[in-house]
């Protein structure tokens, strides 16, 4: 019996990145399926449901990925209403690799260290991976803060998230290293910079001169990098008396968690991957 993945994305040319990471963990055949509107779901999903039945069922599974998270997320609400009693398959969702990225960051930090009580600065935290990344610290203890260049986009998606998730996160304007500066100086202990390819979050001076600050963890491999004067390659690396989680080693440690979740999709039939569940097996990983 042959492990076929179903990967579903809104966007028109479906990921090779996804595909390659699928086959790279074992899966035996890829059915790539793009530009998936919602009201597509439902059939793609019965093909997976009714053609194998009972133990053979967890030989089938779905990916739903894409750049259009949004969108993606849309289609995730859709595969899961599509199944029903005993007819359905596993389900991972990492759009953009929003889940699996703020499973390896997170984890990066959290490794070894008791994070009950510590001040999180989640610099450009308003898109979808340092949104993850805001939660799954609150859930560990942390007090959270979340930036956004506009502070009326930081309240927004603060006000949602407490709604959706019971814990009060803290919004911030965070529009150049002036403001930067005085967060730091409000006793945070670590910064996660969650920002967009080859924009610069945080200067030198800005965190070597923060007394209070422990970590920092950056995901932007382009240059310029989040955080000047870290290397992309720094895992765990003590610079200035802090400890700094570069974007390759990050991103080397996402891969490890994609490929892992890729495989559990295989061992029952019945397994959502999501942000949470994703981060709970990356716990279990080294790395």
């Amino acid at each position: 019996m042959k492990n076929i993945l179903l990967q579903l994305e809104p966007d028109v040319q479906v990921s090779v990145f996804d595909q390659i990471t699928a086959y790279d963990a074992g899966v035996d055949h890829v059915l790539p399926y793009g530009g998936v509107q919602a009201y597509d779901v439902a059939n793609l999903v019965y093909g997976t449901i009714f053609t194998r039945g009972g133990e053979e069922l967890r030989h089938t599974a779905i990916f739903i990925g894409g750049t259009q998270v949004p969108a993606s997320e849309e289609l995730m609400k859709q595969v899961l209403g599509t199944f029903f009693a005993q007819f359905k398959v596993s389900v991972m969702f990492d759009a953009n690799g929003c889940n699996t990225t703020a499973a390896a960051l997170v984890h990066k930090v959290a490794k070894g260290r008791d994070l009950a009580g510590k001040k999180v600065l989640v610099l450009a935290g308003t898109g979808p991976v340092g949104i993850r990344v805001a939660t799954l610290l609150a859930r560990e203890g942390c007090q959270v803060v979340l930036s956004s260049r506009q502070l009326s986009r930081a309240v927004e998606v603060c006000q949602r998230m407490e709604k959706n998730i019971g814990r009060k996160i803290q919004p911030l304007q965070a529009a150049n290293q002036e403001e930067v500066k005085r967060a730091l100086a409000e006793g945070t202990n670590i910064v996660a910079c969650c920002g967009s390819p080859g924009v610069r979050l945080l200067d030198h001076e800005t965190w070597t001169s923060a007394p209070s600050l422990e970590v920092i963890a950056d995901i932007n491999a382009v240059e310029p990098s989040g955080v000047e004067g870290m290397k992309v390659t720094d895992n765990g690396k003590e610079r200035e008396g802090k400890i700094l989680y570069g974007a390759i080693a990050i991103g080397n440690f996402k891969m490890k968690v994609h490929r892992a979740t890729v495989a559990a999709l295989f061992k029952r039939n019945d397994q959502v991957f999501d942000y949470e569940s994703i981060y709970a097996l990356a716990k279990e990983m080294e790395g």
